[in-house]
């Protein structure tokens, strides 16, 4: 597919809202339930173009750039949460990491796979005994050609549904410095290579999460993404860009929650009046457009910063703007819409919308 017109895409955006709005909610009740989503959800990403769109045209993407990207997940963002945050991995990390930085062989044999989700990753930094920073213990020790790795990484999401794991591990265990890590594309069906179940989480249920340990687990060195010592500049450029798409989902949820709350105060009367009239509530949903509104045009700018140079100096100063703003700003928005809703908000129904799981899932960022 072609560069989409103008009109295409509004009308890509508007399809987006009704899925996330109309069956993805649909499914979410089974989800609620499961933890697990079924075929139907990853059939339906597929069929609406959510694993494509965002990819480069010469992998079979739509070429979309950044903000239309995020424009894209904002809609999707307005949803189940768990269905977010694996469309919002999808729309970024996903492919990204190996456009970015994996060798001609890697991109040749996989890029392509991502459109239809016949290939799908995780990205693996954090470990229990670290953080995400230089401090981390995973090994990646040269055996002749090849690397071998050892070590365990925690709070990894996608586990259950992926082919691929982007690992960041020391190579150079003397050094003090950035260039101890290295990034590697790991195949997660390697002999060696380990899942660890973690619990269900409190909200953004169906997005699977785990820890995994590889136990000299042999890789070509094919798998190298970047250059030896390069893993720390693969894991920051990445999560720079990544921030920014945490920031967008905030956004999604904020701009819902924000058209719920208007909804129930011109609905909702006390002692005669619609609360809408009231100064106290007036005043919650003007600080709630406020945030929201701000938090969009700092994303737009972000966008338009990248789209112009994805390496200029103030990309990743931003997206950690933005992140921050965002999470600021959802916490303030949830906080307000419960407080509008009062004890029906509470309630896992609601006829003006997800208020209970929203207020759940904006958690987890």
């Amino acid at each position: 597919m072609s560069k989409l017109t103008k009109e295409e895409f509004q009308a890509y955006l508007k399809q987006i809202r009704e899925l996330a709005e109309g069956p993805l909610e649909e499914i979410q009740k089974e989800v609620e339930v499961t933890n697990k989503f079924p075929q139907e959800f990853y059939d339906l990403a597929i069929e609406n173009n959510l694993y494509r769109c965002s990819l480069p045209e010469e992998y079979g993407g739509w070429g979309l750039n950044e903000l239309e990207i995020l424009q894209v997940q904002e809609e999707f963002s307005r949803g189940p949460g768990g269905m977010r945050m694996h469309l919002h991995y999808a729309m970024d990390l996903n492919w990204r990491i190996l456009d970015d930085y994996g060798s001609p062989e890697l991109k040749a044999e996989y890029m392509s796979k991502f459109q239809n989700k016949e290939v799908f990753t995780c990205f693996a930094l954090t470990e229990a005994t670290g953080g995400t920073g230089a401090d981390l213990h995973t090994l990646a020790v040269k055996d002749g050609d090849s690397y071998v790795l050892n070590g365990e990484k925690t709070l990894i999401s996608h586990t259950d549904c992926c082919e691929f794991a982007y690992v960041i591990a020391v190579t150079n265990p003397d050094s003090d410095k950035d260039d101890r890590l290295s990034a590697f594309f790991v195949p997660m069906d390697a002999p060696g290579f380990e899942v660890i179940n973690m619990p269900h989480m409190m909200g953004c249920r169906g997005a699977g999460h785990a820890g995994f340990k590889m136990t000299n687990v042999t890789l070509s060195p094919k798998y190298l993404l970047g250059k030896e010592g390069q893993g720390m500049e693969v894991a920051m450029h990445s999560l720079a860009i990544s921030r920014v798409h945490i920031a967008d989902s905030n956004l999604g949820m904020c701009q819902r929650m924000l058209e719920m709350s208007l909804a129930r105060a011109r609905d909702r009367v006390t002692f005669g009046k619609t609360i809408n009239t009231r100064q106290a509530i007036k005043m919650k949903l003007a600080d709630m457009a406020c945030a929201t509104h701000a938090l969009r045009c700092m994303i737009i700018d972000f966008a338009e910063d990248y789209d112009r140079d994805p390496h200029n100096p103030y990309i990743a100063e931003k997206a950690a703007m933005c992140k921050l703003f965002s999470i600021e700003a959802v916490k303030k928005v949830s906080d307000e819409m419960l407080e509008i809703f009062g004890g029906v908000g509470y309630f896992e129904d609601c006829k003006y919308g997800p208020v209970e799981r929203l207020y759940r899932d904006c958690r987890a960022l």
